[in-house]
């Protein structure tokens, strides 16, 4: 595809979310600084946080993670299949799920309980392989991972099961409930309980290649809480975990998604034209409205009505009235006199790293009461994906794909 070529085609776009990879190469380089003693690995779940998790996790490795993390099975097998061969973990497992092909694939399963310890031991008798098993333990955050009064049985059952060749032990883990909160007393308290559940299972003869706690804002934060590994999720993607610690630019990140689209109307309107669902915003005088064609449907949330930011033609404005399903108003102002301030076609910046005076995540999350991790995440399919600066692999299964006509999106 030609240069002129695909700058059509992006102008030709309804809307459209640009991933710039090298900021992904960028951050995640950023990010081994902050914690030079340990591997990182860049999480991809949910899509690569809605960015798009096989660009994404090709830069990533780029830009010098070691391991990738997804949340489910399928998310794993999918790297496995697009020929990602990086280590790799997956954590949220439920009864009956793919552990043979997990285990076949080389994944990393996690492990917080004896049954999920049972079915990994299973698949790998069946598979005719030992099975890469990483233990949880709930330091305190009260969700997954076993808990300190079940973690001498499963740390048992894991060493029985490694003396039967079954499984090895490859790590571990625990995550943080407050890291996004500096000075929280459930830190240091979840810190302490770490270390005590990792003694005890090296104790006992465990031998791990990894032991790990710190998510993004502990990467940031809290050296102390480094260890083998980092796993670094959010921040990845030039997200701050939280604003209470800094702003992207504060760790040397740079938001790696700008949310764009391209105005589909222009219409002037006279003084106390009421706007979209429920009249919520009517016009003070004589203006001219512009219409986005984005809506909660793409995952602009509509908790955001009335509030949320846009830059168009330079100005810095707020939604008009309700986000609908498939499209929002500004209010564009009244314009030079007989003419129009800007006509269809024109930008309209949702949000991007803030260079041009357009909105960040963070603006949107905070105009929705939500955080920037699910601002970024919920950019639906329906809003294309274009990549920047994308390095591609000659030993990787996409570039055969390429050769066939096929493109990530």
């Amino acid at each position: 595809m030609s240069h002129q070529t695909h700058q059509t085609q992006q102008r030709a776009l309804r809307a459209r979310a640009e991933i710039d990879l090298s900021a992904l190469r960028a951050n995640v380089r950023a990010l081994r600084a902050h914690a030079p003693g340990s591997a990182l690995m860049a999480v991809v779940k949910a899509d690569a946080y809605g960015h798009g998790v096989l660009p994404c996790a090709r830069a990533a490795l780029q830009g010098g993670a070691t391991w990738l993390g997804a949340a489910l099975p399928e998310e794993a097998l999918a790297l496995r299949e697009a020929g990602i061969t990086a280590p790799l973990l997956c954590w949220l497992w439920t009864p009956g799920g793919p552990w043979r092909e997990a285990v076949e694939a080389g994944i990393d399963v996690s492990v917080s309980g004896l049954w999920a310890l049972d079915e990994a031991a299973a698949a790998a008798r069946a598979a005719g392989r030992t099975a890469r098993v990483q233990l949880k333990a709930d330091s305190g955050l009260g969700r997954n991972g076993a808990s300190p009064a079940d973690w001498p049985e499963l740390v048992a059952a894991a060493r029985a099961a490694e003396a039967e060749g079954a499984v090895k032990v490859t790590g571990l883990w625990s995550h943080f409930a407050c890291a996004d909160e500096p000075g929280h007393p459930s830190i240091a308290a979840q810190l302490d309980s770490f270390r005590d559940l990792v003694a005890y299972a090296e104790k006992e003869g465990m031998d791990p290649e990894v032991r790990h706690i710190a998510n993004s804002p502990a990467t940031l934060t809290l050296p102390e809480s480094h260890f083998d590994l980092v796993r670094t999720g959010i921040a990845v993607y030039g997200v701050s975990p939280s604003p209470e610690i800094g702003t992207p630019a504060d760790f040397g990140l740079r938001p790696v998604m700008t949310l764009s689209a391209s105005v589909a109307l222009v219409k002037q309107v006279p003084g106390g034209h009421g706007v979209s669902y429920g009249h919520h915003y009517v016009t003070d005088g004589d203006t001219a409205l512009g219409l986005v064609p984005l809506g909660y449907a793409d995952g602009i949330p509509r908790h955001a009505s009335g509030r949320g930011p846009v830059l168009v033609g330079g100005k810095r404005l707020r939604v008009a009235g309700r986000i609908a399903m498939d499209q929002f108003v500004v209010d564009l102002g009244p314009g030079e006199p007989g003419g129009r301030l800007l006509g269809e076609g024109a930008e309209a910046v949702l949000f991007g790293p803030g260079d041009r005076g357009e909105p960040t995540a963070e603006d949107w999350a905070e105009a929705a009461g939500t955080i920037g991790y699910e601002i970024v995440t919920r950019i639906g399919k329906r809003v294309p994906r274009v990549y920047l600066h994308e390095k591609h692999e000659k030993h990787e299964k996409h570039d055969k794909h390429e050769k066939h006509g096929e493109r990530e999106e």
